[in-house]
């Protein structure tokens, strides 16, 4: 069951003040990544309160900044600087949702080797040295690219900062159900804020 948005959001606030969390330390063994889901009908709120959070400075001595990189503002980017939009709303037309998925996936490289996934250079370029990742746009990716694809890629090779990604759905620590309608995929790597 997901948490009351404000003590949601209280106690990510009160984590990124946090060393251990900051440093990526007692996860036993594991990566910093984290899922903050949310009632999707609390958009507009969670939107204003990441807003907020972006370019802030965290920590005991406020020197970690927080970074919101909205995954799908990044696509659409990247498929207009190649010319791919156009392409892409035809191939839907034309070929149906399967193949456009298909071949935006392919475009990101999110079949390829980890550290040539689109999403995860950018991030990896982006990233000071102290920061906090924030992932955004989740809900608007979906169907085209799965919140699990992200994380299973990010996590086996981005481990230097703690991530975590805003979530429209809800997250039980072994799944995913995206827009609180369809399940995305099993994913238990991540814990759960």
């Amino acid at each position: 069951m997901i948490k009351p948005l404000k003590e949601h959001m209280e106690k990510l606030n009160q984590m990124m003040q946090n060393e251990d969390f900051l440093l990526n330390r007692g996860l036993g063994n594991e990566v910093g990544y984290y899922i903050f889901d949310y009632d999707p009908k609390d958009e507009i709120q969670v939107r204003n309160y990441i807003r907020n959070l972006n370019g802030n400075y965290v920590g005991e001595e406020k020197d970690y900044e927080v970074k919101v990189f909205n995954l799908y503002q990044l696509m659409l980017e990247y498929l207009d600087d190649r010319g791919f939009t156009e392409k892409a709303i035809r191939m839907e037309e034309k070929r149906g949702m399967q193949k456009l998925i298909q071949s935006i996936g392919r475009l990101l490289k999110m079949d390829q080797a980890e550290e040539s996934n689109f999403f995860f250079e950018y991030v990896n370029n982006n990233t000071p040295k102290k920061a906090v990742v924030i992932l955004t746009g989740i809900g608007e990716l979906y169907p085209l690219v799965r919140a699990h694809s992200i994380l299973n890629k990010m996590h086996q090779v981005f481990d230097r900062v703690p991530v975590v990604m805003i979530y429209p759905g809800e997250y039980d620590e072994l799944s995913l159900t995206i827009l609180n309608t369809n399940k995305d995929d099993n994913y238990y790597r991540a814990f759960r804020i």
